[in-house]
């Protein structure tokens, strides 16, 4: 079982080309599922996984208090290990087939307003290479919505500036080529000219677009610290997430009219329905705006 585990890994890894955080999430909850099988269940082979296996399996997380979010993710997990065992002839049937994925109360995504997002992105002091990096990543995130393991995954090269667009590698190793306007250039141009190297010696080779202060290429831990300070610093109270930009950049594009297939394109969701969510943000902050302002509200 584990050696078809490993198989499966290397399948979503090699063929299927997904992101390095998604193929952890699969190993994660398959793993959980296999130990559960053997201890409780006392299965040796995945052949003998039978409908009423699994369903006792999400029935024993449930208890263990996981959300449906986490019970639908593990469903979402065994039902393409199943499907790539079945494909693979490993196993004669797939008893994940007729397995319900829960309801799931989608929550809607935190945004910053446009008073709060000029905060943020005002707060960075450019008068040293720190500044200069913290600025360009910032109005980087905000211009283009791209995820924060897109910010840090960008090399020198994707960068455009003359011709105003930066070209990012997303989820499920695909390409997609999104816009930058002038401020966010600006801050780029400034960062690359006067702030970029000195974080590494001249003969340093990696091509990384942002760099910590070894001069090696930011991680992402390193970028959640530095925009959790400088929210701090800047006085914004709401709780934020390393895609909090991302968010906003989106809610701000459908609010002044964007069309929603433009902004699934520049966010690269694969399924408008994603995208829809934040027409949904949008209607909530038209509520929240009446509600305040509407004398008889």
């Amino acid at each position: 079982m584990d050696d078809q585990l490993r198989d499966f890994i290397h399948y979503l890894l090699v063929e299927k080309g997904l992101a390095k955080n998604t193929i952890v999430s699969y190993e994660r909850d398959l793993k959980s599922y296999l130990k559960y099988l053997k201890s409780e269940e006392k299965i040796s082979s995945l052949e003998s996984v039978q409908r009423t296996q699994i369903v006792q399996f999400l029935g024993f997380l449930k208890k263990q208090g996981k959300s449906s979010k986490t019970l639908a993710r593990h469903i979402a997990s065994i039902r393409a290990f199943h499907q790539f065992l079945l494909r693979e002839k490993a196993v004669g049937h797939d008893p994940s087939v007729h397995i319900e994925t829960p309801q799931m109360e989608r929550s809607l995504p935190k945004v910053l307003n446009m008073q709060e997002v000029e905060n943020l992105l005002d707060f960075p002091e450019i008068k040293d290479h720190f500044g200069l990096r913290d600025k360009a990543m910032l109005e980087l995130l905000y211009a283009t919505g791209i995820r924060v393991s897109e910010l840090i995954g960008l090399n020198i090269g994707d960068v455009h500036l003359t011709m105003g667009f930066v070209r990012c590698i997303g989820k499920g190793n695909k390409e997609r080529i999104v816009p930058i306007g002038k401020t966010a250039s600006e801050a780029l141009e400034k960062y690359l000219n006067e702030g970029r190297g000195k974080f590494a010696p001249k003969k340093h080779k990696d091509e990384a677009l942002f760099l910590n202060h070894h001069g090696k290429r930011l991680s992402r831990q390193g970028f959640w610290k530095i925009l959790k300070r400088l929210a701090q610093e800047a006085g914004i109270e709401k709780e934020l997430t390393p895609h909090t930009l991302r968010h906003s950049f989106a809610t701000h594009l459908l609010e002044n009219g964007a069309d929603l297939r433009a902004v699934q394109e520049m966010l690269g969701h694969a399924d408008i329905s994603t995208t829809q969510i934040y027409t949904h943000v949008t209607k909530t902050r038209l509520k929240d705006v009446y509600s305040q302002y509407h004398p008889r509200a």
